[in-house]
C-alpha cells in the first residue's frame, strides 16, 4: 500500500518548521498546499523556500481559504484566489529542483474535505487548464484539525481500504504535529510505502488536461470546453 503526506492551509512561522523536521527526520517528502495570505509574508516566503529545498512539492491551496470556488459569486473569483497567489509562488518554485519545470499544481478548498460541485467553477477550470495546472484531491481526510488526538488513528484504517491513500493533515497550530511521527512510524510498520506520487484518481487535470469527466467537480456552466 502508498501513502503521500499533503499538508493544507500553511505556512505556519512555528508548526511548519516542526512539521518539517518531523519529515526530515523520518526520510519523508510530502506536498504543502499553501495559501497566498501566508505566502505574502516574508516569514512564509521563507518557509516555501525551505519546503521546495528540502524536496517537497508546494502548491496553490488559493489566496483566502473562505469560500469554495464553485461557490463563490464573484466574477474575478479566480483571479483573486488562484491566479494571485500563483503570482507569489512562481518566483519562488522556479523552472527548475523538486517541482520539474516548474509544474503548477493547484488543491481546491473543499470545506471540511467534502469532495463535490463546490470544488470547482467552470472559470477555474478554464483557468486551470489554460495555465497548465495539475489539479489535486484527496481520499483521506482525518480531521486532525478538529481532533488532533484521534486523527491517526482514523489515517491508519483509511490505509487498509485505499491501495494509495492521498492523506491531508494541517500545519497549524492543534492539529497533526504531536501525533506526525507516530503516525508515520506506525504506517511504515503496517507496511505502507511513503510516496511523493498521486495515484490518478486524485488527479483529475495533469498539466492542464482533464483526466476525468469534472461536471462532479465543477458547479454551474460546463467544464467540458476548457
Amino acid at each position: 500500500m502508498k501513502l503521500t503526506l499533503s499538508f493544507d492551509n500553511g505556512p505556519d512561522p512555528e508548526i511548519t518548521p516542526r512539521v518539517l523536521d518531523v519529515l526530515a527526520g523520518r526520510s519523508v517528502r510530502a506536498h504543502f498546499y499553501v495559501l497566498g495570505k501566508l505566502v505574502v509574508r516574508e516569514a512564509g516566503r521563507r518557509l516555501v523556500e525551505r519546503e521546495l529545498a528540502e524536496g517537497h512539492v508546494v502548491g496553490n491551496h488559493s489566496y483566502t481559504h473562505e469560500v469554495p470556488l464553485g461557490d463563490d459569486p464573484r466574477p474575478d473569483a479566480v483571479a483573486r484566489e488562484i491566479a494571485a497567489t500563483q503570482a507569489l509562488l512562481d518566483p519562488l518554485i522556479g523552472p527548475h529542483g523538486p517541482q520539474a519545470r516548474g509544474a503548477r499544481r493547484f488543491r481546491p478548498f473543499g470545506g471540511g474535505g467534502v469532495i463535490g460541485p463546490h470544488l470547482l467553477s467552470a472559470a477555474a477550470v478554464a483557468h486551470l487548464c489554460a495555465e497548465r495546472y495539475t489539479c489535486v484531491l484527496w481520499n483521506a481526510v482525518p480531521r486532525d484539525w478538529i481532533e488532533p488526538d484521534a486523527w491517526a488513528a482514523r489515517a491508519l484504517a483509511a490505509l487498509a481500504v485505499n491501495d494509495h491513500t492521498v492523506l491531508v493533515l494541517h500545519d497549524l497550530p492543534g492539529a497533526c504535529l504531536a501525533a506526525l511521527d507516530d503516525f508515520i512510524a506506525a504506517a511504515r510498520d503496517r507496511g505502507a510505502e511513503l510516496v511523493h506520487d498521486l495515484p490518478a484518481s486524485c488527479t483529475p487535470i495533469v498539466d492542464g488536461r482533464p483526466t476525468v469527466d469534472l461536471a462532479p467537480l465543477v458547479r454551474g456552466g460546463d467544464p467540458a470546453g476548457a
